[in-house]
């Protein structure tokens, strides 16, 4: 049988670039295998914080990624029978014990025992199930548990530093620890593959299983381990998020490729061979071995993966770009249509034709796809907003610029309305006034974009046609002087 490995996330908020991380590696070691299986299960069993909504979230963002699933998404709260049986299998095997003690009277008992975590007061007490019983998982005193994982090697615990832990709460309800490790036997998990937060729980885990393996009568081999390095901002922090830009949804609603922030998320504690960042995904497929990643944080480096984006995009053929665009150029075209992706311009105002001839301009001046309204926008609205910084430094508060902007409507009625023609005649304007070409295009460029940045102008200005660009240029100057 090939690798089995999952995916289970907890349905509590975005999808975090961590959990993504996760994802992909746990996909590769199913995809490298010719018979591996990759599988989604939901953890759900807290009804406090889970909500349906971040499901689907998770399982959106996974198919933006490509990671598809060969089993699930499944829920953990659909095997609550399976976790039932197992809490009954280790109470009857003397692996549990009732516990009544109330979060009030572990406290004054820790205070007077100075003992942390719970002190195993009703250990030998012999409780019988009660309206506020919880069972207790009766860890081992002696000896040392040993992770063998596949990135740290052997990581030892000693027994005596964990607590009796709760398994299940006295309604009944099975907890995480638990629940994890009969859904992992049942879908015969070869591999947990996770975050280095979980590390101190792997131990609680193997000792679950080892007991189920007595309990059950069902002897399984634990699975292997692998725990993935941190993730860290800039100042080398634990990525948080309060403070950090982890929501993968984010990233998608930008305009960032699926295929350059995959492409990214693999260099997290790991890289293929040689001396290429950027790699085809079969080869990062083919290339990946859990015993390859590096157990040091990771540092999520935006700005590298912003530049990667870039390069992902300039990779692609023209008819590629302008497909990809759609969500963000078109009104109503988006799959996923959040309200602050809307182009600023109605169905009616924009041009597909047109756009297709703007597209070259901006192709190899974007690193995302949300980056393309703001640089291809004043070809579509009707009315021109203008960036009012940009308008005042080039226009506004500068009488040279105004005066630049008068000639140019006069002198720009007869030149030939195409590229060479207008540069030569724009530069000949600014030399005449002792400016170069670059601060002679300013003031032009502002009027007819509303900014200083876009693209190429006299290619812009051909598209954009004499008789609209004449227009802005007059409701400049008009906008300057009121």
């Amino acid at each position: 049988m090939g690798p089995r490995v999952r995916f289970a996330p907890s349905p509590t908020g975005y999808f975090h670039v961590g959990s993504a991380r996760s994802a992909l590696f746990n996909w590769f070691v199913a995809r490298h295998a010719p018979d591996g299986t990759f599988i989604l299960r939901i953890e759900d069993t807290d009804e406090s914080r889970d909500r349906e909504e971040w499901v689907q979230g998770i399982v959106d963002a996974m198919a933006w990624l490509g990671l598809d699933v060969d089993q699930g998404p499944s829920r953990q709260s659909d095997n609550a029978p399976a976790h039932a049986l197992a809490l009954e299998q280790l109470r009857d095997a003397g692996y549990l014990y009732y516990c009544d003690c109330s979060a009030e009277a572990l406290a004054i008992r820790k205070g007077a025992n100075k003992t942390p975590g719970y002190d195993g007061f009703c250990r030998h007490r012999g409780l019988d199930q009660g309206p506020s019983t919880a069972l207790r998982f009766m860890t081992p005193h002696e000896g040392r548990t040993i992770v063998h994982d596949l990135i740290r090697g052997d990581v030892e615990f000693a027994n005596d530093t964990f607590e009796d832990f709760v398994v299940a709460r006295s309604s009944g309800a099975v907890l995480y620890a638990l629940a994890n490790v009969v859904d992992d036997r049942d879908d015969a998990i070869t591999h947990v593959i996770r975050g280095e937060e979980h590390l101190s729980n792997a131990p609680k885990q193997m000792m679950l299983w080892e007991a189920l393996n007595v309990a059950s009568g069902t002897v399984l081999a634990l699975p292997a381990y692998a725990h993935l390095p941190l993730l860290v901002n800039e100042q080398r922090k634990k990525l948080s998020k309060r403070r950090d830009p982890v929501a993968t949804e984010s990233y998608r609603d930008e305009g960032y490729l699926a295929s350059a922030f995959v492409n990214y998320l693999a260099l997290l504690g790991w890289s293929p061979r040689g001396d290429e960042e950027i790699v085809p995904l079969t080869t990062m497929i083919e290339q990946f071995r859990l015993e390859d990643v590096s157990h040091s944080p990771a540092f999520f480096d935006t700005k590298k993966l912003h530049h990667m984006s870039g390069e992902y995009i300039r990779a692609l053929s023209l008819e590629e770009f302008i497909d990809a665009c759609g969500p963000w150029v078109r009104p109503g075209d988006g799959a996923w249509s959040p309200t602050d992706r809307v182009p600023p311009w109605s169905s009616d105002e924009f041009d597909a034709d047109l756009f297709a001839r703007v597209a070259p301009l901006v192709h190899e001046r974007v690193a995302t796809l949300g980056e393309v309204p703001a640089m291809v926008g004043f070809f579509f609205v009707t009315t021109l907003s203008y960036n009012e910084t940009d308008f005042d430094k080039s226009i506004g508060n500068d009488p040279l610029g105004q005066a630049l902007l008068a000639v140019a409507l006069e002198r720009l009625t007869d030149t030939p309305w195409e590229a060479p023609a207008l540069h030569d005649a724009i530069l000949e304007l600014g030399l005449a006034m002792g400016l170069n070409l670059r601060k002679a295009q300013a003031p032009i460029r502002c009027a007819v974009t509303g900014s200083l940045v876009g693209p190429p102008l006299f290619e812009s200005l051909v598209l954009l046609g004499r008789e609209r660009s004449l227009a802005r240029l007059h409701d400049a100057l008009e906008r300057a002087s009121a």
